[in-house]
């Protein structure tokens, strides 16, 4: 099996409802990162969807360049990311702060 199948496998685990276009945004992020490559596919799956989510979907971005620190930022969006993961029928939850374990 490919590290693209795997990731592929990872995601759709992990995120059933995933829209097709944020599917494949999130795969191509996964096998793309360097520093995703040791990482299991379950585990570079979630980073690259938490990631993806949060740069993408919320106001993160936003509020780093309105000079939040990255713990306030990522406390202000955890609520829409939630919610996006739910939406997206994701079990796995969120870290209370917003963050996702591994530093994305």
């Amino acid at each position: 099996m490919t590290r693209q199948t795997s990731l592929e496998t990872a995601l759709r685990r992990l995120a059933p409802a995933i829209p097709a276009h944020e599917f494949a945004v999130v795969v191509d992020h996964a096998c793309g990162s360097p520093a995703l490559k040791r990482a299991t596919p379950e585990e570079a799956a979630w980073l690259s969807l938490v990631a993806y989510i949060r740069h993408r979907m919320t106001d993160y971005d936003e509020l780093l360049a309105d000079h939040y620190d990255v713990d306030s930022a990522r406390y202000f969006v955890a609520d829409d990311m939630r919610e996006i993961l739910r939406d997206w029928g994701v079990r796995r939850a969120l870290a209370p702060d917003g963050g996702d374990g591994g530093g994305a």
